[in-house]
C-alpha cells in the first residue's frame, strides 16, 4: 500500500467515525477518544506542565469535541481539529489557574529549522522545554514537535504569524542558552 493509498484509509476510517459519532453513536466517539486521547493528553500536558490539569483539558477537550462533532468539517484532519480543541481549553485553563500577564513580543528574527550538534539527555531537553515561558514553549511544542505549520499554529495560539515566529525563535534561544549548547541549521 503506498503512503496516499494509507492516508486516503485514513480519511475513510475517521469520516466514517466522526459520521457515525455525530448521529449519536458513542461506541464511535469512544473510539475516537481511545485513537487520540494519549496524543491530545500529551499535547494538554506539554501546555500546562501539570498532569492534574492536563487530565481535566483532556476530557474537556474530548466533551467540547462530542457537543461539536456534528459541525466537524473535514477540511482538516480530525486530529487536527482535536488539537485546536485541546490548545484552547488548555490556554483557558492556563489563563484561568495562572492569572499570568501576557508576554511581551519578541521581536528578533525566526531562524531556520534547527538540530542539537551535542547529544542531550532526553530528561535534560524535557526540563529545559517544561522551563520555557508559556508562549515560547506553546510555539515550539505545536510547531517543532507536533509538525504545526507557522500558519496553523499562530491560529491555535490566537496569535499572529509573526509573534507566533518570534516566539519559536525565543523558544530555540532560551533552550540553546539552558542546555549550552550550539544549535545549526538542519
Amino acid at each position: 500500500m503506498t503512503q496516499a493509498q494509507a492516508q486516503h484509509t485514513q480519511i475513510d476510517w475517521e469520516a466514517g467515525l466522526v459520521l457515525r459519532a455525530s448521529g449519536g453513536d458513542a461506541r464511535a466517539f469512544e473510539r475516537i477518544y481511545r485513537e487520540y486521547s494519549g496524543r491530545v493528553y500529551g499535547l494538554c500536558l506539554r501546555m500546562t506542565r501539570d498532569a492534574h490539569i492536563a487530565e481535566d483539558c483532556t476530557q474537556e477537550t474530548f466533551i467540547n469535541a462530542w457537543k461539536a462533532l456534528a459541525g466537524f468539517e473535514t477540511r482538516s484532519s480530525l486530529a487536527t481539529w482535536l488539537h485546536r480543541i485541546a490548545v484552547n481549553v488548555s490556554l483557558a485553563k492556563r489563563r484561568k489557574v495562572s492569572r499570568e500577564e501576557p508576554l511581551p513580543e519578541d521581536d528578533e528574527g525566526t531562524g531556520a529549522d534547527w538540530t542539537l550538534e551535542t547529544p542531550v539527555e532526553v530528561r535534560e531537553i524535557e526540563a529545559a522545554i517544561d522551563a520555557l515561558p508559556d508562549g515560547a514553549r506553546d510555539a515550539l511544542v505545536l510547531h517543532a514537535l507536533y509538525g504545526y505549520s507557522h500558519d496553523e499554529a499562530a491560529q491555535m495560539l490566537g496569535l499572529a504569524e509573526g509573534t507566533c515566529k518570534a516566539q519559536l525563535h525565543r523558544a530555540r534561544r532560551l533552550l540553546r542558552d539552558r542546555l549550552g549548547m550550539e544549535v545549526g541549521t538542519a
